[in-house]
């Protein structure tokens, strides 16, 4: 029977025990389990060097030779096991040059916050803790181990940590941490894009987006990291719209309003939908109203930008430029066409897309009419799958001898627009719509082109030459002739 992964790391300090060594479990999974949460990973630290430990267990992986980091498999389950260390002569703000073998004591204090310096021995049952970490979980603080200054000097990334960590266990910022956060808040710009991104996905996963949002801002990370989403506090909205207040203020409620169990682009969504209000902005010099013309296109080049520059994946960057862009379709839904209706709930960014318009309303008006319909909407859709594949694709088209290009891509489009709209219900209607559908576009193309070779002629011009009457014909004179002219 497979072991657990709690079982597999218990395992890991038995053997490493019976072999003589001193070892713990240490960090976060000591923190969760004093918290009554299940730990999602485990880390083991050991006086064994990393030698030893792959000689005692069969399948290892060294992942930081140079700080005593191996990996342990064992089936699915993975544990890292790293020796005491202790860390000095930090120079670029993450690494230490210089790394030393030590004891379990000098290795607690060279870690980053008091809730992660936590040793525990699953075999004996005994806690150590020579950092102060015990009465900190109690009273949910996060407070650096020594001097806040020289642990964000060490590895800057730590100040954001300290956020996210606050976020996720619902703590607050001991006051001296949080004053170094907002001192030494320039210092991320030093930070490689990917690990500020990988810290923000974790800041803004759902069930913790709302405080890790307000953290940011208290702590003066925001301006540094994501300086378009500070521009959205005090960014006012009209009244009538946004009872709520600032644009600050209504992506703080839909945070709020988020279910835990959301889409992990969710939040993003969220926090870039209104980033083009502040730069499009204008005030009614007559009435005093305030609107945002175009907000969403300005919105996506913005979005577009701020996720090019933390290096999401591409498909990311796509999917929430794309939501940005068309957030505002919403409001014309009860006035959309069947085949419009139908195109928009069959987008695969749809089920973001519904769920952006749902917390938009939570987070303003409240009315969810239009949310109410769309659910409608996409449960009857359901109800008729030949709605759902297209009746043709493009191979089908070329069998029938209709070459790719736009003239295909706009065939295709008008077929399946007749298709939601329930005009064509079957292959073979499809089939010999498309086929009317090409000879009439030839015949009219060939129109065209004859058009284009053989111009009609113009007509003559009336000039004296053309004017002049045959002979014999000779009209009587009149005086007022050359007027004519």
């Amino acid at each position: 029977m497979e072991r657990s992964l709690r079982e597999v790391a218990r395992g890991i300090v038995e053997r490493l025990q019976a072999a003589g060594h001193a070892a713990f479990w240490v960090g976060g999974c000591v923190r969760d389990m004093l918290l009554g949460l299940e730990p999602e990973d485990y880390d083991v630290a050991t006086s064994a060097r990393p030698e030893e430990v792959e000689a005692l267990f069969p399948r290892t992986v060294a992942v930081g030779r140079a700080f005593g980091v191996v990996r342990v498999i064992e089936g699915p389950h993975v544990v890292e096991v790293a020796t005491f260390r202790a860390e000095a002569d930090y120079q670029d703000g993450r690494r230490p040059g210089r790394v030393t073998f030590a004891d379990a004591r000098a290795d607690a204090l060279r870690r980053d916050f008091t809730v992660n310096g936590l040793f525990f021995d699953p075999v004996r049952g005994e806690l150590h803790d020579w950092v102060g970490g015990r009465a900190d979980l109690q009273a949910r603080l996060i407070r650096t181990i020594g001097r806040p200054e020289d642990r964000f000097a060490e590895d800057h990334l730590r100040m954001l940590r300290a956020v996210r960590l606050a976020a996720q266990l619902d703590f607050r910022i001991e006051p001296a941490t949080l004053e170094a956060i907002r001192h030494h808040a320039r210092l991320l710009e030093r930070i490689s894009a990917e690990r500020i991104r990988d810290e923000l996905e974790k800041l803004f996963a759902p069930r913790c987006a709302a405080r890790g949002l307000r953290l940011l801002q208290e702590a003066g990370l925001l301006e540094v990291i994501l300086p378009e989403v500070a521009a959205l506090i005090g960014c006012e909205q009209p009244p009538d719209h946004h009872p709520e207040g600032t644009v600050w203020e209504h992506v703080l409620r839909m945070l709020e309003a988020m279910p835990p169990e959301a889409d992990r682009l969710l939040p993003w969504a969220v926090l870039l939908h209104d980033v083009g209000k502040p730069v499009t902005a204008q005030r009614d010099p007559a009435t005093g109203r305030i609107r945002f013309f175009d907000h969403e296109k300005a919105g996506e080049e913005i979005a577009r930008s701020l996720l090019e520059r933390l290096r999401f994946p591409r498909k990311d960057i796509e999917t929430l430029a794309f939501v940005v862009r068309h957030h505002m379709q919403f409001k014309d839904v009860p006035q959309m066409r069947k085949a419009t209706l139908r195109r928009l709930l069959l987008r695969p960014t749809f089920p973001l897309e519904l769920e952006l318009h749902r917390l938009d309303c939570l987070g303003s008006h409240g009315k969810l009419n239009i949310y109410d319909l769309l659910v409608q909407e996409r449960q009857a859709l359901e109800a008729q799958p030949r709605l759902r594949p297209p009746l043709l694709r493009g191979d089908d088209l070329i069998a029938l001898g209709i070459p790719p290009g736009p003239a295909m891509g706009r065939l295709l489009a008008e077929l399946r627009d007749r298709q939601l709209a329930e005009e064509l219900t079957t292959r073979e209607a499809a089939l010999a719509w498309v086929q009317d559908r090409w000879r009439d576009l030839c015949s009219r193309g060939i129109e065209q082109a004859a058009a284009r070779e053989n111009p009609p002629k113009a007509a003559p011009s009336r000039s004296r030459e053309s004017t002049k009457p045959p002979p014999g014909n000779t009209p009587p004179a009149s005086p007022r002739a050359g007027s004519d002219r």
